[in-house]
């Protein structure tokens, strides 16, 4: 005869794959975030040659372009983790 699964086994399991993949979209979120901030000031310099209304193209990357990437990330990651919590709620 089969004996049926414990039911303590199966929530750690879920909890467990749930902060895995958690970590592992903050990770892939956070590294976006830093190469966002990292190249618009590292490459600001290259950048200056390049205007737009008389502007260098830097300053409109570090003005606008990042902020709407970080809202980008903000956006996805509340939209990601709800659709997560929803997957493996208890």
């Amino acid at each position: 005869m089969d004996k049926p699964a414990a039911p303590a086994a199966r929530p750690a399991l879920t909890r467990a794959r749930h902060w895995q993949r958690t970590r592992k979209l903050t990770t892939v979120l956070l590294l976006l975030w830093l190469l966002t901030g990292f190249c618009s000031a590292y490459f600001a310099r290259e950048l200056s040659g390049l205007s737009l209304f008389g502007w260098p193209i830097s300053f409109y990357l570090a003005a606008q372009g990042a902020s709407l990437v970080y809202l980008g990330i903000l956006g996805f990651y509340a939209w990601r983790m709800r659709k997560l919590d929803r997957e493996y709620r208890a």
